[in-house]
């Protein structure tokens, strides 16, 4: 876009984009909550000797971290309720690399 477009027209395509990715995307992120949920009842397993497998931790941190980010976007797109700390984009951001890398560290479990 910088070099076809002056300083004006990118700030207006840009725009333009983000109407669209402030309708779609939370909603898709809601989805992806919900499957995730249903995916862990589906997978977590049985708990054996009394403690929980490498892979069981890990999935319980991931399903914390994705729960947490599913209410906090339920609450701000749904009832419009504004998140009471970490205000910022930083934080989920950040939730959503965490997530990331630990589906990457579960793959070696």
């Amino acid at each position: 876009m910088n070099r076809s477009l002056s300083i004006e027209e990118q700030k207006k395509a840009r725009e333009a984009i983000m109407i669209y990715v402030r309708k779609v995307v939370p909603y898709a992120l809601m989805v992806a909550v919900a499957s995730g949920l249903f995916l862990i009842v589906q997978i977590f397993g049985k708990i054996e000797n009394g403690a929980l497998s490498n892979f069981q931790i890990l999935l319980s941190i991931k399903a914390f971290l994705g729960s947490w980010l599913g209410l906090r976007g339920i609450n701000q797109k749904l009832f419009k309720i504004d998140p009471w700390v970490f205000k910022s984009h930083l934080f989920p951001f950040s939730l959503v690399v965490v997530i990331i890398l630990l589906s990457q560290f579960m793959y070696v479990f």
